[in-house]
């Protein structure tokens, strides 16, 4: 079902105007719109730096890693889905793995930034693809999984988010989260990415489990590469924010990013063996839609 924006009616998903009041999205760069507002300037992230992403991250070991990881637990977990909806899906990398694991799926995906939707296009012309605020989900019981890898983030009112995904969850459905973690870790890194927090476990689960949903699994990654990420912060303080290069972690050398991708593949592999990991520069978690959950709206 589609909830309508405006007036809260529901109705058919693919129908495009809300029969209750007439409301319907507009269109920016041949993309429906719900939030045209924020299309060019949605903050929250740099929208000049899709270009960079969309070059890099096929070959670079984490997003690649990520990816492995990402399309096991959908695997796993949520066995038997029909649709799924990625929010914040930037250039579609994940989409586009999501698309070839399983091609039987209903998949759609949103993005605030156009200028991100547009490189999804260009790897997904057949997606449904939308310009969207997370904090406002024009649906309602529509899906069997919601995805957001690391996107929560960058948004202040991220708890808002995760009641949206819970309304727009079919009954019993899942959501899939990464995010990066451990406050010690901050760095300029994090600035020019636009985040609002690293997160601690504890406080992401109770955000999730007040939202109404039930963990099934959570575990850090990127534990292997502590090391590595420990020292890139503490050579950033030195470096000033006119001088940071923000693609330089994904620049790397070839054998260097071979190496990093055969440790995480370890990581991926205790994973599977029912290891949760402890700490790690990012956290996966799998949760399953189970109460109401409490209403929180965005004005």
């Amino acid at each position: 079902m589609k909830r309508c924006l405006d007036c809260n009616a529901s109705y058919e998903a693919s129908v495009n105007s809300c029969p209750s009041c007439d409301f319907s999205p507009g269109q920016v760069e041949g993309f429906d719109a719900y939030a045209r507002e924020f299309a060019f300037d949605g903050g929250g992230f740099k929208a000049d730096y899709f270009a960079n992403l969309a070059r890099l991250e096929d070959a670079n070991f984490w997003f690649r890693a990520r990816n492995e990881l990402i399309l096991w637990v959908l695997g796993e977990y949520c066995r038997d889905f029909e649709s799924y909806f990625e929010i914040g899906c930037g250039t579609g990398y994940v989409l586009s793995g999501v698309s070839r694991w399983f091609p039987q799926v209903k998949l759609h995906g949103s993005e605030i930034f156009v200028s991100g939707l547009e490189f999804a296009a260009a790897r997904l012309p057949a997606v449904k693809l939308m310009q969207m605020d997370a904090r406002k989900i024009p649906f309602k019981a529509e899906f069997d999984v919601i995805g957001a890898f690391d996107v929560l983030e960058h948004i202040e009112e991220d708890e808002i988010v995760l009641a949206q995904m819970h309304a727009a969850l079919n009954p019993e459905g899942f959501i899939l989260l990464t995010v990066p973690q451990h406050a010690w870790l901050w760095s300029v890194t994090d600035e020019y990415a636009c985040h609002v927090r690293r997160y601690a476990a504890s406080d992401l689960h109770t955000k999730i489990e007040r939202a109404g949903f039930r963990i099934l699994r959570s575990t850090s990654f990127v534990i292997t590469l502590l090391p590595a990420m420990m020292a890139s912060r503490l050579i950033q303080k030195k470096v000033s924010s006119q001088e940071f290069d923000a693609t330089a972690e994904l620049k790397i050398s070839p054998w260097l990013n071979s190496l990093f991708y055969k440790m995480l593949g370890a990581e991926l592999w205790a994973i599977k063996m029912g290891l949760n990991l402890p700490i790690g520069g990012s956290r996966l978690v799998v949760a399953q839609k189970t109460s109401t959950g409490k209403e929180i709206k965005f004005e």
